[in-house]
């Protein structure tokens, strides 16, 4: 086989990669702490208005722009107060804080169940493993979800 020496500078510069070293010069300047530049927003999709059918498609089709793009997206004009979601927030921090033995009891990967605690949703599909805890809580259409149901702490 004939190496070129663009391939060959390629070659060797793979060889010589120290991921180890990349990543702690990395670590060292302690950049992760605000990796994320000031200019990056994430898509906003306001759903006020959301009744009418005219803005109900503009709105369904924002979200579908939004995920397909950013795979995330904030939504404004619910009308839910501040202080309703950062008591959400609060719950699920303090749901995450508990001891083993109290998150184990909503562990499960039964997808009917309405609250879960579920480790690496994909883990039998996916060919690497990305360790995270996540608590779901699926409330139904009709409203009717028992609040009982819930961790005693997110209440």
């Amino acid at each position: 086989m004939v190496v070129s020496g663009v391939q060959e500078t390629v070659v060797k510069a793979a060889l010589e990669y120290d991921r180890t070293k990349e990543l702690k010069a990395f670590d060292e300047t302690k950049a992760e702490l605000n990796c994320r530049p000031a200019e990056v927003q994430p898509p906003v999709v306001e759903i006020g208005g959301i009744q009418g059918l005219d803005r109900r498609k503009e709105i369904v089709n924002e979200v579908r722009i939004a995920a397909a793009k950013w795979g995330f997206f904030q939504v404004v004009g619910h009308g839910i107060p501040l202080t309703v979601l950062e008591e959400m927030i609060e719950g699920v921090c303090l749901f995450h804080e508990q001891d083993l033995e109290a998150r184990k009891e909503f562990y499960s990967r039964d997808s009917t169940r309405s609250v879960r605690l579920n480790t690496n949703f994909d883990l039998f599909m996916s060919s690497t493993a990305n360790w995270r805890d996540t608590l779901i809580i699926s409330v139904s259409a009709s409203g009717t979800q028992d609040p009982n149901e819930f961790p005693a702490i997110c209440r």
